[in-house]
């Protein structure tokens, strides 16, 4: 059984908030449950227009899905869905021209977590002391760290760290990754979008969601505060989620 909370700011220094999010702990199609994440991005209005249309076009894909299909397979699928609807609104609609959006959806299945990922927005999973970031950023600095030319800690702080090189809906066609993270009661998932991870730490993060007398609500709020608290530079977007 998996309980999940998000909650989605603006931030302190945005206009508006182009960062989109979606739970559901009930079935929906062939998934148990089904929580998203997407940060859009795009000139005018086109970010918030990429990030809704990506998930919402993913869920509808979803809930129209056979129930007995793969659940991998599923979230894959929908993600290629809602690449095919993010790029063809932006060829269609000049205001939407080179709107894309990172997107990042996960379903709790007995022993494993089933995700399917694109950009820079990030799944964790804190489990007993153990936190770890489990997906990867498609992002330029995160392909300097892999080459050797930037060090992790040099990445934090590049100009350049929140260039991603991997979005729904940019072009034609998009790869997402498929992870199947193996999972246990007391286990704790974090998807998040860049705007949190930017401006809090992962000792922070860690610390917040270990909390053992906090309620969800309680650590969705304290996440987006301290980062609002270190900046709020951008959009803060979160889902917490209690296996």
């Amino acid at each position: 059984m998996a309980i999940g909370m998000g909650k989605s700011d603006k931030g302190t220094r945005r206009a508006r908030n182009e960062d989109f999010f979606y739970e559901n702990g009930k079935q929906i199609g062939p998934l148990p449950n089904l929580y998203i994440v997407a940060d859009g991005m795009g000139g005018h209005k086109a970010g918030d227009t990429a990030s809704r249309l990506a998930v919402e076009t993913f869920v509808e894909y979803v809930s129209e899905t056979d129930r007995y299909s793969e659940k991998l397979d599923t979230l894959i699928s929908g993600v290629n869905k809602a690449n095919t609807a993010v790029y063809e609104k932006s060829l269609s609609d000049e205001e939407c021209s080179g709107m894309g959006s990172t997107f990042i959806a996960c379903t709790v299945c007995d022993d494993f977590a089933y995700v399917a990922h694109v950009g820079d927005s990030r799944l964790y999973k804190l489990s007993g002391d153990s936190f770890n970031q489990l997906t990867s950023d498609h992002s330029f600095v995160a392909e300097m760290v892999k080459a050797g030319r930037l060090t992790p800690e040099q990445a934090e702080h590049h100009p350049q760290r929140s260039v991603i090189t991997r979005a729904v809906g940019t072009d034609i066609r998009v790869v997402a990754d498929g992870l199947v993270i193996p999972i246990k009661s007391g286990d704790t998932i974090l998807m998040c979008t860049d705007g949190l991870t930017t401006m809090v730490d992962d000792k922070a993060i860690k610390g917040i969601l270990a909390d053992e007398h906090s309620t969800l609500v309680e650590k969705t709020d304290a996440l987006i505060q301290l980062a609002n608290i270190n900046g709020g530079l951008d959009n803060i977007t979160l889902i917490i989620i209690n296996v």
